[in-house]
């Protein structure tokens, strides 16, 4: 598949609310953003400033777009709390790495740090992952550009969600 990038770019967070709740990622699209009253979101950001205080260049903008969280002589590298959303955050990560390839002609591979965890997971960018990121950014721009949001599907993680109330305000009584 040949895709055109700058048509199709977006930012690293859409790739991972992609593979987490493709209705999450049509309300981001749209402005809906909750994630500010969300307590998990904000100790995440805590664990994020906190994690690497020796690391001089955290989180470099890429074409205005992508927010690299360490970029190094061989790695990207990734700060996530946990490894509970472990496809997503890959995504993520190859989603980096894939456009600093095509738009940049750099390649790198890819280090994830789960930080409570204590541990990291280093990835590397293959022609089949470069597939599925194509196909993840044709899709993406397909949900992002529908009138209605996807179809509301309940899912283990939904209650820690920062979108719950949103999503299942009608579905209590």
């Amino acid at each position: 598949m040949s895709i055109d990038l700058d048509i199709l770019k977006v930012q690293g967070v859409k790739i991972n609310y992609y593979y987490v709740c493709k209705r999450k990622l049509w309300m981001f699209s749209k402005g809906i953003t909750m994630e500010s009253n969300n307590d998990r979101v904000m100790s995440g950001k805590i664990v994020h400033e906190r994690s690497y205080p020796r690391v001089k260049n955290k989180e470099s903008l890429v074409d205005d777009i992508l927010k690299l969280d360490m970029i190094t002589s061989e790695y990207v590298r990734e700060v996530k709390i946990s490894s509970k959303m472990k496809k997503a955050d890959e995504m993520q990560l190859y989603y980096y790495l894939y456009y600093l390839k095509k738009k940049m002609n750099i390649d790198k591979k890819g280090l994830i740090n789960y930080v409570t965890e204590k541990k990291q997971e280093e990835v590397v960018l293959t022609s089949d992952v470069e597939g599925e990121i194509e196909e993840a950014l044709v899709n993406i721009n397909s949900i992002c550009e529908s009138k209605y949001p996807p179809t509301l599907q309940k899912l283990p993680y939904c209650t820690k969600c920062a979108y719950y109330e949103f999503c299942f305000v009608k579905e209590e009584n």
